[in-house]
């Protein structure tokens, strides 16, 4: 119990001291290094013995506009800054980091540094505290992947296409990273932050952002990234503090802005002001509740004291109709503005309120008299971030991040414990060790009771105002000396301002009205007694005494008053009475001090005198010994003088003399290498003029044959352009175009297989290049160091060799390998074969037990003990088993919950990318009234199977079918007024119809019943392609839905029979309860082992598709890209094929988000029936089953 307490107070220090929020919710002010940037309350729990039991914090108002804006000389939160000091650390190089003035968020106020702060070691104290408080290591590097997105965030830049609408540029590489940091899908985002959606009762627009717009919402998404992550990190520190034994007493510290005001004061101050009257106006009823407890306890004569009450101004801000309750009012109107409501503040309160009031100059400001100063506000910006808004569809996008963590800030329930926490702080949250089945939330539109940061903010005041008022609070008020942050500097007028900004000075002036000085009748005995005559004197009777001795001393009785157990002074009186104490025991010490000083100096004097003869004695006797010693010593250092010069004379000369000759040897081999090293340089110059010579004439060379290849690349170009102006004409020709038609998709294939062969073959010369100037370096190398120029080529023949040689063995490496992997497949055949024999001998073993537990049966008098402690082993077992079995299905609906989520946003991004125009678009949904079973029987048997077979853009399935009209399949036509023979007979168009403009597309949808004439004058190709493809999504989508409603009524039908206690049995259950109770036997011997099969497999598929849709991505901007790099190569290509290829990349993307949506409906179907587990019992676990166990860390 003592090593947790010492554990538990250590976690406690590091909280208080070393606190990760201190990290991520402190920063640099221009009046404070460490200013803490949000407000916080903390209970120590204590138990009867007085030991700690354990803590808890709550939160208020952090400033998340300090993310994404700070004002000079000051900094973002510090977290940001330690990162970026440790980005050396291996650890972090996943992370991109980078100094701080490389990102937006965390140089706008241009002091990155604070003096005497090291930030690398400060955030070693942070991961110290981290794993003080019990985080782990994976959480910590994902708070730190976190902080960095936010930063890389930052840095992404949205440009400005036309004036409605913007962009992200193809080449920012910010979003790439933060993309990565976060595990989230780059497209949508890059969707979602140019974009809105607004959905009405039957349809879905996608709206445009402007850049302005579209950095708001960046901002705020940042903000809300930043303050869910700051929650959850205040919740975590909570749970480590947490401890479930009931505590007796509790100390709070409440740690909270002070009152602030500066030149532009908005919604973050309003509230810090508003948190301020209200301390302040419990500090008053303290104080004054304190001293009347106080008159009445002593039973004194006492009258009322007036002071500041500020009651008025609360009313003010948090009664009906006050200000926060019109800011919430003006918050739920669909076009409110900070104008109206500033307007209405004007209205309700100007001239009826003595603490509001109206600046002279502007009409969106207002003034509140506060009890510390009057404060001008800006009502900019008060609804925005009273609402706090973020556009859900990037919320969705962060949902369906990989990471557990980033998925976790924006569930519904973080949502919910977030909108409990007081404006960004954090509401109490407790850790649920409930192993419940989680259900997949609906979404629903709760817009309208979702509290504001205002109504939180006062929620969480009131319940805190609750908290001081049950207990007995003490005050601190902290005073700086100067805003200069500079030591041994005190400036009065400053700290005047503070102490009247603090209600000090209105504490004095109360404390000042009544009787502030109060002496127990023991003590003021005690310390003036000195100031009465000994006859009045009664040790007896102390109060006796005081009454004597106060009247003679103080001759205005309402100075002071006698209460039962003290004396009460006014201000003042205890100073003077302290004066006079102090005068009497002066006279007093100055006559002792007066009699004490003779005699001690006569007794000095005479010590001294006996002293002194002393000494003359001694010291004329030692002046002469010292004399005669003085003189033997003269005489003998004489002789000693003389021997040594000489000495010292003679070793000067040798030691000249020898200097002199080597001196002269190293000049002498000096002057010899100078002529060396100029012979030797002189002969080095003749072979480097050489070599130049030489390679001059190579450069001229090279220089003629480079002009040559121009002008006839000259002359090719332009033979060519006649050649393609007359393919135009020709192209022109409609009959030309039926001709070429037909092999056209054929070209096009053949022509994209080239241009990859001649890419590769450029990638491979451009390699060959680089490896002959290697070749040539090292050969000039040779060429200059070796003279004999034979050994130089007979070593580039051996490098040929060898070069060959290599090649050889590495084609025997490739026929190796191809041999490993055929062993390998008949290895995965004979481990096969060895489980199915060992399953077969796990039979027979099983039989030889039920028949041996039949004998031990027979003796159940003398077993019956131990087959008692066996069955309770098992039903540990089994209930061990079924509670992993029971987080195991739990994990599996969150997992599906991500996919639905994934999938709900790839529904999103085809809605974008189907759509022909920018601005509002349509749903798809409402593209067609056509009946989607006409599109389910149009599709033959032929085309499900190839469609169920296609699993990949490398099959066979996806190789026939390149080789025929361009994507995987034509889309079946609606039969509607003959629309199939129309169809038929429709002769088929170039690729570049396949990209029509949006009339063509709407046109053909609207007349699918017409004739072939008005669909091929509108260019209605790609109309019906489009509408065949919108019918198929439609068909799977419904497909997807009546999947989901069997899988929810799956899932809690398992909830209601768990509910009733039943015992979950697959097939490591079934086995396990065989071998420990022969009646248990396999009702049902159905094999699940191609279901686990076909799980695992479908989600190394999702993985895989996912990878390939990025990979094709990066492919396609890749070569629009290279397009705008090379435009002479696209005028070639000619700009029907441009259009083909992107068209040929469009519907590939589609395909793969039909086999995506396929795939994750198998998914689904194949989870509910693996997760089924009320009516299948199997003998033995196959290999799949395994394989699925061994995957459940995974899922």
């Amino acid at each position: 119990m003592d090593m947790i307490l010492i554990h538990l107070s250590k976690s406690i220090w590091a909280a208080w001291v070393f606190s990760p929020s201190q990290a991520i919710g402190n920063a640099k002010t221009t009046r404070n290094d460490n200013s803490s940037r949000f407000g916080k309350y903390i209970e120590l729990r204590f138990s009867k013995q007085h030991s700690i039991l354990g803590a808890h914090m709550r939160t208020y108002l952090l400033e998340k506009s300090r993310v994404v804006f700070q004002a000079s000389e000051e900094r973002n939160y510090h977290i940001f800054y330690q990162l970026c000091a440790s980005e050396h650390l291996p650890e972090f190089k996943d992370l991109y980091l980078g100094s701080p003035d490389d990102f937006f968020y965390t140089s706008q106020g241009a002091a990155p540094e604070i003096r005497d702060v090291d930030d690398a070691e400060e955030l070693s104290k942070t991961r110290e505290a981290f794993t003080t408080l019990g985080f782990p290591e994976k959480d910590q590097m994902m708070v730190f992947r976190i902080v960095s997105a936010i930063l890389h965030f930052g840095n992404v830049n949205i440009k400005e296409r036309d004036g409605e609408s913007c962009e992200i540029p193809a080449r920012d590489e910010s979003i790439k990273v933060m993309c990565k940091l976060l595990a989230i899908e780059e497209s949508q985002m890059r969707m979602w932050l140019c974009n809105r959606k607004i959905q009405t009762v039957n349809e879905t627009l996608t709206k445009p952002l402007t850049e302005a717009n579209a950095s708001f919402a960046r901002d705020a998404l940042v903000k809300g990234i930043y303050s869910r992550l700051f929650d959850w990190i205040v919740a975590q520190i909570n749970k480590a503090l947490h401890n479930s034994t009931k505590s007796h007493k509790f100390i709070g510290v409440l740690d909270i802005y002070g009152f602030e005001t500066f030149k532009i004061n908005s919604f973050e101050q309003f509230c810090i002001n508003y948190a301020n009257e209200k301390l302040q106006q419990i500090f008053n009823m303290h104080v004054f509740k304190l001293e009347q407890e106080e008159y009445v306890r002593e039973q004194i004569e006492w009258s009322f004291i007036d002071f500041y009450d500020n009651q008025p101004c609360i009313d003010l801000i948090e009664s009906k109709l006050g200000i926060l309750d019109l800011l919430d009012e003006e918050c739920k109107m669909p076009k409110g503005s900070d104008n109206n409501w500033c307007q209405k503040l004007y209205d309700k309160h100007l001239g009826k309120s003595q603490h509001f009031d109206k600046p002279r100059t502007s009409r969106t400001a207002f003034i509140i008299n506060h009890f510390a100063d009057r404060v001008e506000y800006q009502s900019d910006g008060f609804l925005e971030k009273n609402r706090d808004t973020i556009l859900e569809e990037q919320i969705n996008t962060l949902k369906a991040s990989e990471h557990e963590l980033v998925a976790e800030l924006f569930t519904e329930s973080s949502d919910a414990a977030a909108g409990g926490g007081g404006g960004g702080g954090g509401g109490r949250r407790r850790a649920s060790s409930s192993t419940q089945p989680v259900r997949a939330q609906p979404k629903a539109g709760n817009k309208q009771h979702r509290k504001t940061v205002g109504s939180q903010f006062r929620d969480s005041l009131c319940a805190l105002m609750d908290t001081l008022n049950a207990t007995t609070p003490h005050y601190i008020r902290c005073i700086k000396p100067n805003d200069t942050k500079s030591a041994f500097e005190f400036d009065p007028k400053r700290a005047v301002e503070q102490l009247r900004a603090c209600g000090v000075l209105e504490t004095i002036r109360i404390s000042a009205a009544g009787y502030p000085s109060r002496w127990t009748y023991a003590e003021f005995f005690q310390r003036y007694r000195v100031l009465a005559l000994s006859k009045h004197i009664s040790k007896g009777n102390m109060r006796k005494t005081c009454e004597a001795i106060l009247p003679a001393l103080i001759s205005d009785d309402d100075k002071y008053r006698f209460g039962k157990t003290k004396i009460f002074f006014r201000a003042g009186q205890v100073a003077y009475l302290e004066k006079l104490r102090a005068d009497k025991l002066r006279s007093c010490g100055v006559m002792i001090q007066k009699h004490i000083r003779g005699w001690l100096q006569r007794r000095k004097y005479q010590r001294l005198r006996k002293s002194i003869l002393l000494v003359q004695t001694y010291g004329r006797g030692l002046l002469a010994r010292s004399h005669a010693d003085f003189l033997r010593k003269t005489r003998a250092a004489t002789r000693i003088q003389a021997r040594w010069r000489g000495f010292c004379q003679r070793k000067k000369f040798n030691s000249i003399h020898t200097a002199i000759v080597v001196l002269q040897a190293h000049v002498r081999a000096l002057f010899a290498r100078r002529r060396y090293m100029e012979l030797l340089q002189k002969r080095k110059a003749i072979v480097i003029q050489t070599a130049v010579r030489g390679f001059v004439q190579r450069s001229k060379f090279r220089r003629v044959m480079r002009g040559i290849v121009l002008v006839q690349s000259h002359f090719r170009r332009r033979k060519a352009r006649v050649q393609l102006k007359i393919l135009k004409v020709e192209a022109k020709s409609v009959d030309h175009i039926k001709r070429v038609n037909k092999g056209l998709e054929n070209k096009i294939i053949e022509l994209q297989q080239r241009l990859d062969e001649k890419a590769k073959e450029a990638t491979q010369a451009k390699q060959a290049e680089v490896m002959v100037e290697k070749l040539k370096t090292e050969l000039t190398r040779l060429r200059v160091t070796e003279e004999d120029a034979k050994t130089s080529s007979n070593k580039v023949i051996d490098m040929e060799e060898e070069l060959a040689r290599l090649r050889a063995e590495l084609e025997q490496v490739k026929g190796e390998k191809q041999d490993l992997l055929t062993e390998k497949e008949q290895m995965v055949l004979q481990h096969e074969q060895v489980v199915n024999s060992m399953l077969e001998e796990k039979m027979t073993l099983t039989e030889e037990l039920d028949t041996a537990k039949a004998q031990i049966r027979r003796q159940e008098e003398e077993t019956d003990e131990y087959v008692k402690e066996k069955l309770e082993a098992a039903k540990a077992l089994l209930v061990n088993e079924f509670e992993s079995e029971r987080a195991h299905h739990q994990r599996l609906v969150k997992e599906h919950a991500r996919l639905q989520q994934r999938l709900e946003n790839l529904q999103g991004e085809m809605q974008v990318l189907t759509s022909p125009t920018k601005g509002h678009h349509r749903a798809a949904s409402d593209i067609s009234t056509i009946s989607l079973e006409s599109l389910a029987s149009g599709m033959t048997d032929t085309d499900r199977k190839e469609e169920e077979e296609d699993q990949g853009y490398d099959t066979a399935v996806r190789k026939r079918t390149s080789s025929g009209k361009l994507g995987s399949r034509p889309a079946p036509e609606p039969p509607v007024n003959g629309s199939d023979e129309v169809a038929a007979k429709k002769p088929p168009l170039p690729p570049s119809s396949l990209t029509s403009s949006n009339s063509g597309s709407v046109s053909s949808i609207n007349t699918v019943g017409t004739t072939a004439t008005s669909v091929g004058s509108n260019n209605g190709g790609s109309g019906d392609m489009d509408v065949g493809l919108m019918l198929k999504l439609q068909s799977k989508i419904k497909d997807l839905e009546r999947e989901k409603k069997k899988l929810r009524e799956k899932l809690e039908g398992m909830e209601e029979d768990s509910g009733r206690g039943s015992i979950v049995a697959d097939s490591a259950f079934g086995s396990l309860r065989q071998g420990l109770d022969p009646a248990v036997q396999p009702a049902d011997h159905t094999d699940h082992s191609v279901d686990v099969s076909l799980v695992l497999k479908l989600q190394r598929r999702i993985r895989d598709l996912e990878a390939v849709k990025r990979r094709l991505t990066l492919e396609l901007d890749s070569r629009s890209e290279s397009k705008v790099e090379e435009p002479d190569m696209g005028r070639a290509l000619g700009t029907w094929q441009e259009d083909a290829l992107e068209s040929l990349k469009m519907q590939e993307l589609q395909n793969d988000n039909d086999k995506l949506r396929r795939e994750v409906s198998k998914l689904m179907k194949s989870i509910a029936d693996t997760v089924d587990f009320e009516h299948t019992s199997q003998k033995t676990i196959s290999e799949a089953g395994k394989e699925f166990l061994g995957e459940r860390t995974y899922l």
